[in-house]
């Protein structure tokens, strides 16, 4: 069964989010996602959830892979997994060098490797076995050979965590890293998801990464966030819509110079190339307005849960039969109690 999720917002008042929480947990939202790029970090927010809630899963969305090292992502995981009962996901990804060179001043360098051997460290962490790691790019413990003191012994996490294995969940949509996530992770989020180009863009990956899978991983669950407005108002549907629509023109035409946008390549795997050549110029040249425009109405619709019931359930059964296990919803009402009974009329499709 689809899992519903909902995620918190980078800005706005976040007590009065989280205290309004609760409405949303009654309605069916069983899943709680906090972002995490250049703005405060996710973890601690997520801890005050873990107090005001009592059965949503609390994902981090996603924390970046070079801002941690992989035992401290183990560390604040098994640490989040305690004090909520047992209901931590992490996301990680690998971000971007705009973010993780300029805002970190870390070398963004070999993201696959690094993922890979982030789960497999991740993983030994929480099965309490002593850290002994011979990696490309992470030695545990870090030896004289390896430019460390030689004092480093191999320890193990001290406290039992809750579960010896936290679901990893792995943000990607390049080739490389979709095959990772279906190999090595429970689940995987790409961006900008188009349920009917999901085989285009991703397929080959996914076979290539699930013919490599321990089937004690489970199935791999795709999680998708899109935007959530069920209404048959004509302007609503439309104020919605615009809001996707410039959301994204800032990835498409923003995100990266020209030539080093991932989300601008993957729009051109689902088939959009002159689209997406014209949105990134648009956007580049300072154009916004214009480049949001530009963005296909078809592409718009296809990511988003906006308009009447009945088409939104076609749009999530279009989702599942792409394979998605888990629905982030971010519901785009402008009155609370409209983005709860949104959430609500969505989690009895989700569950029908």
């Amino acid at each position: 069964m689809t899992t519903l999720g909902m995620p918190i917002n980078y800005a706005g008042d976040f007590r009065e989010t989280i205290d309004n929480l609760t409405d949303f947990e009654d309605v069916g939202v069983q899943r709680i996602t906090v972002p995490e790029a250049y703005s405060f970090d996710a973890v601690s927010q997520l801890g005050y959830i873990a107090a005001k809630t009592r059965t949503m899963e609390l994902q981090t969305g996603i924390l970046p892979m070079y801002s941690r090292t992989p035992t401290n992502l183990a560390m604040t995981a098994a640490g989040l997994d305690y004090i909520s009962g047992g209901r931590a996901v992490l996301g990680i990804g690998a971000s971007g060098p705009q973010v993780i060179e300029g805002f970190h001043g870390v070398k963004y360098d070999f993201p696959l490797g690094r993922a890979r051997e982030h789960a497999d460290i991740c993983r030994k962490v929480w099965r309490r076995e002593k850290l002994e790691y011979q990696g490309k790019h992470y030695h545990l413990p870090l030896t004289k050979e390896d430019g460390g003191s030689g004092l480093g012994k191999p320890l193990k996490l001290i406290n039992h965590p809750v579960r010896d294995r936290i679901p990893m969940l792995l943000a990607a949509i390049g080739p490389k890293n979709v095959a990772l996530a279906a190999e090595l992770f429970e689940e995987f989020q790409p961006f900008l998801f188009h349920p009917e180009h999901v085989q285009a863009a991703f397929g080959e990956s996914l076979d290539e990464g699930k013919a490599k899978r321990d089937p004690s991983l489970g199935d791999l669950k795709i999680v998708v966030q899109t935007a959530v407005r069920i209404t048959e108002d004509a302007d609503e549907i439309e104020r919605t819509l615009t809001i996707v629509r410039h959301h994204a023109a800032l990835y498409i035409g923003g995100m990266g110079a020209r030539g080093k946008n991932f989300y601008n390549s993957l729009v051109q795997r689902y088939g959009y190339v002159d689209e997406a050549k014209e949105i990134q110029d648009l956007y580049l040249d300072g154009r916004k307005d214009e480049a949001a425009a530009a963005v296909p109405d078809d592409l718009v619709k296809a990511m988003s849960l906006i308009g009447p019931r009945s088409f939104v359930a076609e749009q999530v059964d279009a989702f599942e039969k792409a394979g998605v296990g888990v629905i982030l919803g971010a519901p785009s009402a402008i009155d609370h109690r409209d983005r709860v009974e949104d959430m609500r009329v969505l989690s009895e499709i989700v569950s029908r």
